[in-house]
């Protein structure tokens, strides 16, 4: 559906799949454990495995309190070990969170975000710690205006905390805000319910990829390839 962007100050974002790239980032740490399996695993089953550990281990209860993202990832390499059949060797056991310094940007991720801040206020919502975020940072080609991290709120997306911290970091009503999001399953389903304006960025083209599926899919207000086709409708 059309979006007024006129009626907007500031937009959020996922950052890890949306910004960065995640996916990427996270074959090129996890392939190598793979390569020890007796049979290899493809990129897709890596992916998917991961998110099912991943996801396990940021749900919160009395029984299973809120954990850094360093030892969500931790965990979910050592529950990939097992349903993959790899080793880890010492030393390796915080590989993925020492990798993501390295993870790579979207090639369009800069020049639409500096686009974007010429109209807006930008803010990142994110599941991970605020010290690893320091290595993906200067990747975005902007000065945020705004930074909410599961270390903030003690909970990960779905959870809402990040949702309503938001507008208090920005200083701006949700109904101001519009939120940006490559998985569905993290945000674009819970923004929605919380009456943000979403945009879905379809990167991963009907895959699934390092997320969970989301049954029924949910319908973002606009759908758009990639960062710079949003920029160019908003701006």
């Amino acid at each position: 559906m059309p979006i007024d962007f006129s009626k907007f100050e500031a937009i959020t974002f996922d950052c890890y799949g949306t910004l960065i790239d995640w996916e990427r980032g996270l074959l090129a740490a996890l392939r190598p454990f793979a390569q020890r399996c007796a049979n290899p695993p493809s990129d897709d089953a890596i992916l998917s495995d991961y998110a099912m550990h991943e996801s396990a281990h940021e749900a919160t209860s009395d029984a299973a309190p809120f954990k850094p993202y360093k030892a969500v990832q931790r965990l979910a390499l050592r529950d990939m070990s097992s349903t993959l059949g790899f080793e880890i060797r010492s030393g390796e056991e915080d590989a993925l969170s020492r990798s993501i310094k390295d993870w790579p940007a979207f090639d369009d991720t800069a020049p639409a975000m500096r686009r974007l801040k010429s109209r807006f206020k930008l803010c990142v919502c994110s599941n991970i710690d605020r010290d690893l975020f320091e290595g993906s940072r200067p990747k975005l080609g902007v000065d945020l205006d705004g930074l909410v991290t599961a270390e903030d709120v003690r909970s990960y997306k779905p959870s809402p905390g990040h949702f309503e911290r938001a507008p208090i970091v920005l200083g701006v009503d949700r109904s101001r805000i519009l939120h940006i999001a490559q998985s569905l399953y993290h945000d674009i389903r819970v923004a929605r319910a919380l009456g943000y304006t979403t945009v879905w960025v379809n990167r991963q083209r009907g895959r699934w990829g390092a997320t969970l599926p989301v049954d029924p899919v949910v319908k973002p207000h606009l759908e758009v390839p990639n960062l710079e086709a949003l920029a160019g409708l908003a701006t």
